[in-house]
């Protein structure tokens, strides 16, 4: 027997339009809400997965310049004549986009496919052209908004490719992305993903300034139905509301899952022949636990073999992949512009009860792999027959996003215990971690500021003190800090005036093996 889990003040079924049914030469409405598509979900959870179809092997096997080059023709924007600010282009499968979805729209006459058009894209040869089928059908599609300027349309999220979305506020170029869900990322039995397989885009009215968007999710243990609704701006939120359904059972479910890059970082050393002092699009996880009220900041690493670490929440009100450094000289680079990559922000709705949120870090000798991921996990197992709801939104913005009232961790950096600038200690390592913002603004230069310091069971704390750091108004932490011999570098720290906190808690470990004084 199934089982249903709902999340408390979540609201499913919001009509949207009238379907016509034609039948005995008569036309009835029916109406078109999240229930339809929720229906279709618990439909093929009780059918066997069926994968989807692929398109021809010649699209899969293009380059990454050559999948580039064929570009959609922005005047073929579905609702351009409409005069709505929301606007639509299509994605056209290839490369990494290997199966098609379909695309519907929703308005007041009903819901209509939108039909594939060839000569909505240009293509780089006639020879390509001409071996494109007519009935392709596309990848996913892209959302435009005029973010900065009346007259300008700006892509602005992004759904393609199994089920990843993509957004940005106005001040950011891609980087981070949301997933629709996570089936046993990381485990030894392999990934599976899960695609979007068919949309419903809901037409905006001409002063709307948010618009509605449909998913039905399917996969070997799993089917889903989404509601997405989208608010750009400054920051972009997405609203999202799923109803899960469970054909088997899962090991490791992820809920609210976000993937992003790390390569290297200031709390790293630089691989060999690299220039630039960093390249990630995330820099850190920040968790935010409604039971206790702390706020958790761990920085990423590039690890030598794959890290999965499970941190426990009681009622987790958000977490969140951030791109805290937005300095152009922390990255140096013309062509990425890492500095404006958005943060992405994960806030819950309702009682998520007991779990964890799990990050994933996985090795890499490139930027060009997406190898962080963090999820929520519920302690409760999820087993095949269960259906499951959860309400949240996903903000994509620079790091403020957050509305966190106590001063970020801005910077770590990790350095040799046993020299020059570093200390006198065999075996140890000097940590510095510099605070700024919040309550720490209004401190004068000689507050009595205290760290606080802990390792974990493996781990001796040396000295630790605080200093005020004028050129940039910060306050660090210095640590000296020594590991038992193979043994995992585990460190909490934060800042407190008159025993109360002024920073976020700091967390950092560094897997044993992974002796950065020896570079990589």
């Amino acid at each position: 027997m199934s089982s249903i889990r709902a999340l408390a003040g979540i609201c499913l079924g919001i009509a949207i339009a009238a379907v016509p049914v034609v039948g005995s030469g008569e036309e009835k409405a029916q109406p078109f809400d999240f229930n339809a598509v929720i229906e279709k979900a618990r439909q093929r959870a009780g059918q066997a997965y069926q994968a989807p179809p692929e398109v021809p092997q010649f699209l899969q096997d293009l380059s990454y310049n050559q999948y580039q080059e064929i570009r959609f023709k922005p005047e073929a924007s579905l609702w351009q004549s409409d005069n709505s600010d929301f606007e639509i282009m299509t994605v056209t499968p290839g490369m990494f986009y290997g199966h098609p979805v379909q695309l519907n729209q929703v308005d007041s006459e009903g819901v209509r496919e939108i039909p594939f058009r060839k000569s909505d894209f240009t293509y780089p040869t006639e020879e390509l052209a001409k071996r494109i089928p007519a009935d392709l059908g596309y990848a996913g599609f892209k959302v435009t908004y005029p973010l900065n300027t009346p007259d300008t349309q700006n892509q602005f999220l992004v759904f393609a490719g199994a089920s990843y979305f993509r957004g940005v506020g106005s001040a950011n170029t891609f980087g981070v992305s949301g997933r629709g869900i996570a089936v046993d990322t990381g485990l030894r039995s392999g990934e599976e993903f899960p695609n979007f397989v068919e949309y419903w885009l809901v037409r905006p009215s001409a002063d709307a300034d948010s618009m509605v968007v449909y998913g039905l999710l399917d996969g070997p243990s799993v089917t889903g139905a989404y509601r997405f609704e989208v608010y750009p701006g400054d920051q972009t939120r997405v609203e999202v509301r799923s109803r899960l359904f469970f054909r088997e059972n899962i090991g490791l479910l992820g809920v609210a899952p976000l993937t992003s890059m790390f390569y290297y970082g200031s709390n790293t050393v630089k691989p060999a022949g690299e220039w630039r002092p960093q390249v990630h699009d995330s820099d850190g996880l920040l968790i935010h636990d409604g039971v206790s009220g702390e706020w958790l900041w761990r920085p990423l690493i590039n690890p030598r073999s794959l890290r999965m670490s499970y941190l426990q929440t009681n009622n987790v009100q958000g977490f969140g992949l951030m791109q805290r450094d937005t300095g152009f000289s922390g990255y140096e680079d013309m062509s990425a512009r890492y500095d404006k990559r958005p943060s992405a922000w994960v806030e819950t709705e309702g009682d998520w009860g007991k779990g964890e949120v799990v990050l994933v870090e996985i090795p890499t000798s490139s930027e060009a792999n997406d190898n962080i991921v963090a999820f929520w996990r519920p302690q409760t197992p999820v087993e095949s027959g269960d259906e499951l709801n959860f309400g949240y939104s996903v903000t994509f913005g620079g790091p403020d996003i957050t509305g966190q009232p106590l001063a970020p961790a801005v910077q770590t950096f990790l350095g040799d215990g046993n020299r020059l600038g570093g200390g006198a200690e065999a075996g140890a390592y000097r940590m510095i971690v510099d605070f700024a913002g919040g309550p720490l603004d209004k401190l004068d230069p000689t507050a009595a500021v205290v760290s606080k310091v802990s390792g974990g069971k493996s781990v001796e704390v040396l000295e630790h003190f605080v200093e005020h750091i004028g050129p940039t108004d910060r306050w660090r932490i210095s640590m000296l800090v020594r590991p038992a011999p193979e043994q995992t570098l585990a460190l909490r720290a934060y800042l407190s005036l008159d025993n109360k906190p002024l920073t976020e808690t700091w967390t950092y470990e560094l897997p044993a093996g992974e002796d950065v004084r020896a570079g990589r």
